[in-house]
């Protein structure tokens, strides 16, 4: 690898909407990390369908007749519970989710993309917080298929 293949690595992390990359070859290390601050809000795109995996069961809390599922986050960004600050989150523990249905935003590259369900579920638990950054395939609602 050379100055070159470096600078233009250095180029397509800080035009792409990663936080941190890290790569290895032969004897040479880079890690490159940024921060990524937003101020614009623009017009909400809707993401493809999140991914779903199965939670691993915990021993203190009851046997049920169905596993946990969880849906993933398709993208790296922050996650946003409700349109703006003083509304009402999309989705809360306990509730009824419809296919299509909004159930967050996540925000990449000041871009605020709508998550929808992908499949009618009630939402067992929000497993991130308002504002929380997260991570691509990071479980983002504990969920029981309907």
């Amino acid at each position: 690898m050379d100055i070159k293949q470096i600078k233009e690595l250095m180029d397509d992390f800080d035009n792409s909407g990663l936080s941190g990359f890290k790569i290895k070859k032969d004897d040479i290390e880079l890690e490159f990390s940024k921060t990524i601050t937003t101020t614009a809000i623009t017009q909400p795109q809707t993401l493809p369908a999140a991914s779903l995996t199965t939670l691993p069961t915990q021993n203190n809390q009851p046997s049920q007749d169905v596993s946990a599922d969880a849906i993933l986050s398709p993208m790296v960004g922050t996650f946003y519970a409700a349109p703006s600050p003083d509304s009402p989150a999309f989705v809360k523990k306990g509730d009824t989710v419809k296919k299509g249905q909004v159930i967050g935003i996540l925000e990449a590259m000041k871009i605020m993309n709508e998550l929808e369900a992908e499949f009618d579920c009630k939402i067992l638990d929000v497993l991130v917080s308002d504002g929380q950054p997260v991570e691509y395939d990071m479980p983002l609602f504990a969920i029981q298929k309907i």
